[in-house]
């Protein structure tokens, strides 16, 4: 009778899982949590819960995400078993040129202010998701954000650390300032904030859709801030951009499937990791141990030195992605680890041709659906502009952009920059996951060893949560009866975890 209890309750993996059959969101922050739950348990599909989430990351978590940034996002039907995914980056302003900003003196792409803003994406891609995989109606899946965003919520304290390192590049902008710093301060941990001029935003963009950020109020307050701080951006760049459905590309690794999105993306470094790491006994290695770390670390540099040469917009550029995701070529460059020592200068390879601040969020429905959501202004608080009359910060993803003409990223016209944010999901037989991580950069290869730790090791989502920040689960709601806030409707009792 002993034996059993010890054996089922080993701790090596930490804290226990969250388990359930009726749905999990989870999210960055509890209180959007909430809200993916609420919105589960009220019937909606794990779509609607993933938008009502991340519009409400937008409000409490105002320095990583919101509408003036992009999205990306994976779903997987469970009926279907189809894997559906959207590119919701939005590109440059026509007239944002290089020639434009060397007779400005710039001989580097600005990392803040107007000239670092791209149009934004993601109401275009919420919009999209919505039509394809929503049940609620369109309105509903904002009132949570609506809420927070006009009565206010306190502010955690990982969130107030973060939004007072920003307070210089806050004080820079008039609007940024007035909405951002009261009394020329950021909120403290446990402060309430209010922010009723996004409310506001978020009122029309859930009464009139898409429509009223691409050509209505939203949009000429949009483009009233960029002409006046001496923007590029006009009507046509907003009214005429559309998101794109791409198909996700993909590698093996033990038996596992493991999708990203393809460029301008950086998922395929992820992916090039995998193949590399599947060159190696992993498995024998100790977890996070010295060989397995050297390993993936050397792996590492190698597929971000590729990642840096080749990927950008596909429409300008041809990235060779089945070259680099060929095992051919990662037995190739695996040839370049040694085991025995660093290599200190990584060369991209030759494949044959066929800080940053960020939210991930993953949703997984009681039918079995998985939506696997990414979406950031980029760096904290984006260009620092915050938009007349609306309360929210315009991305600066422009700053990904290079000022070489001859590079693939080069800035142009309509052109979308490289973009680090990705979401990401694996399968083997019947397990599906929905995984994703913040932090720029880091963020493809923390996929790949995820996918390891996963693979090689047999850890757990709960454990990984912990050793690498991803994105999991987390808490319980018995009911979505609780009565504390108008938006929430009667329902009937049931287990939502997130």
């Amino acid at each position: 009778m002993l034996a059993l209890p010890a054996y089922s309750q080993n701790r090596s993996q930490a804290r226990s899982m969250a388990i359930s059959d009726r749905g999990i969101v989870a999210t960055s922050q509890t209180l959007a949590s909430q809200a993916g739950a609420q919105t589960l348990a009220r019937g909606g599909s794990a779509m609607d819960a993933a938008i009502a989430a991340n519009a409400t990351l937008g409000v409490v978590e105002p320095q990583s995400c919101g509408i003036g940034g992009d999205l990306f996002a994976i779903y997987w039907e469970a009926k279907t078993g189809k894997l559906t995914a959207i590119n919701a980056s939005g590109w440059a302003p026509k007239g944002l040129t290089i020639d434009f900003l060397k007779a400005m003196g710039r001989t580097t792409m600005p990392q803040e202010g107007i000239q670092s803003v791209t149009v934004p994406g993601c109401v275009d891609g919420w919009s999209k998701l919505h039509q394809r995989f929503g049940r609620l109606p369109w309105s509903e899946v904002f009132q949570p954000a609506i809420y927070y965003a006009e009565h206010g919520y306190p502010v955690t304290e990982i969130i107030a650390a973060a939004w007072g390192l920003d307070t210089a590049k806050l004080a820079r902008d008039g609007n940024a300032a007035k909405v951002f710093l009261r009394d020329g301060a950021p909120p403290q941990a446990g402060e309430v904030f209010r922010d009723p001029q996004l409310a506001g935003a978020l009122k029309l963009i859930a009464q009139q859709g898409r429509a009223a950020f691409y050509t209505g109020a939203i949009a000429k307050a949009l483009l009233k801030t960029s002409g006046r701080l001496g923007g590029k951006m006009d009507a046509a760049d907003l009214s005429e951009f559309e998101s794109e459905w791409v198909q996700p590309i993909s590698t093996g690794y033990h038996g596992w499937k493991v999708y990203e999105l393809p460029p301008n993306g950086q998922g395929i470094a992820t992916l090039e990791m995998l193949n590399l790491f599947s060159q190696f006994p992993m498995a024998s290695y100790a977890p996070r141990g010295a060989e397995e770390l050297h390993a993936q670390i050397e792996a590492q540099k190698l597929a971000y030195a590729d990642l840096q040469r080749y990927v950008a917009d596909p429409r300008f550029s041809k990235p060779p992605v089945e070259g680099l995701l060929s095992m051919g070529y990662a037995r190739e460059r695996a040839k370049l680890i040694d085991p025995d020592k660093a290599r200190c200068e990584i060369p991209p390879g030759e494949p044959l041709p066929p800080r940053g601040d960020t939210i991930y969020l993953s949703v997984v429905d009681r039918e079995g659906n998985i939506a696997s959501l990414i979406q950031s202004v980029y760096r904290a608080f984006g260009s620092g502009v915050v938009v007349d009359d609306y309360g929210f910060a315009l991305q600066n993803r422009g700053a990904l952009f290079v000022m070489d003409p001859l590079h693939p990223n080069a800035l142009a016209p309509r052109k979308r920059p490289f973009h680090t944010i990705i979401p990401a999901f694996m399968e083997k037989g019947g397990a599906h996951i929905g995984f994703g991580i913040m932090g720029g950069l880091n963020q493809a290869q923390a996929h790949a060893q995820f996918v390891s730790n996963v693979v090689d090791h047999g850890m757990n989502i709960r454990f990984l949560s912990r050793i690498c920040g991803a994105i999991l689960a987390l808490g319980v709601v018995p009911s979505c009866d609780t009565g504390q806030f108008p938006w929430r409707r009667r329902c009937e009792s049931r287990r939502i975890v997130w």
